[in-house]
Protein backbone atom coordinates (compact mmCIF):
# COMPACT_ATOMS: atom_id res chain seq x y z
CA UNK A 1 0.00 0.00 0.00
CA UNK A 2 3.00 2.61 0.57
CA UNK A 3 4.40 2.08 -2.70
CA UNK A 4 1.29 2.06 -4.30
CA UNK A 5 0.81 5.69 -2.53
CA UNK A 6 4.18 6.66 -3.40
CA UNK A 7 3.71 5.86 -6.74
CA UNK A 8 0.10 7.62 -7.08
CA UNK A 9 1.86 10.95 -5.79
CA UNK A 10 4.26 10.54 -8.53
CA UNK A 11 2.21 10.33 -10.77
CA UNK A 12 0.23 13.59 -9.41
CA UNK A 13 3.47 15.46 -9.60
CA UNK A 14 4.07 14.38 -13.17
CA UNK A 15 0.62 16.01 -14.06
CA UNK A 16 1.05 18.96 -12.06
CA UNK A 17 4.30 19.43 -13.91
CA UNK A 18 2.98 19.20 -17.33
CA UNK A 19 -0.14 21.19 -16.10
CA UNK A 20 2.46 24.30 -15.05
CA UNK A 21 4.53 24.34 -17.95
CA UNK A 22 2.43 26.88 -20.39
CA UNK A 23 2.46 29.07 -17.35
CA UNK A 24 6.42 28.87 -17.01
CA UNK A 25 7.07 29.74 -20.33
CA UNK A 26 4.75 32.58 -20.42
CA UNK A 27 6.65 33.97 -17.53
CA UNK A 28 9.76 33.57 -18.75
CA UNK A 29 9.01 35.12 -21.75
CA UNK A 30 6.62 38.31 -20.97
CA UNK A 31 7.96 38.22 -17.19
CA UNK A 32 9.40 41.43 -15.65
CA UNK A 33 13.10 41.38 -15.58
CA UNK A 34 15.42 42.07 -12.74
CA UNK A 35 16.63 45.58 -12.35
CA UNK A 36 19.94 46.66 -10.65
CA UNK A 37 19.50 46.24 -6.99
CA UNK A 38 16.52 44.01 -6.69
CA UNK A 39 19.10 41.25 -5.70
CA UNK A 40 20.31 43.30 -3.02
CA UNK A 41 16.58 43.73 -1.56
CA UNK A 42 16.11 39.78 -1.46
CA UNK A 43 19.21 38.88 -0.39
CA UNK A 44 19.70 41.24 2.55
CA UNK A 45 16.15 40.08 4.16
CA UNK A 46 16.84 36.45 3.62
CA UNK A 47 20.61 37.01 5.39
CA UNK A 48 18.59 38.89 8.28
CA UNK A 49 16.06 36.36 8.72
CA UNK A 50 19.40 32.96 8.57
CA UNK A 51 21.09 35.46 11.28
CA UNK A 52 18.50 35.80 13.46
CA UNK A 53 17.51 31.81 13.31
CA UNK A 54 20.93 31.16 14.25
CA UNK A 55 21.80 33.69 16.80
CA UNK A 56 17.85 31.73 18.57
CA UNK A 57 19.40 28.19 17.59
CA UNK A 58 22.70 29.61 19.93
CA UNK A 59 20.90 31.20 22.32
CA UNK A 60 18.94 27.79 22.92
CA UNK A 61 22.00 25.89 23.09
Amino acid sequence: MDLFLKIVLAVVMVLLLFRMWPAYKSWQENGPKAQKGDWAAVVLPLAGVAGLVVVLVLMVR
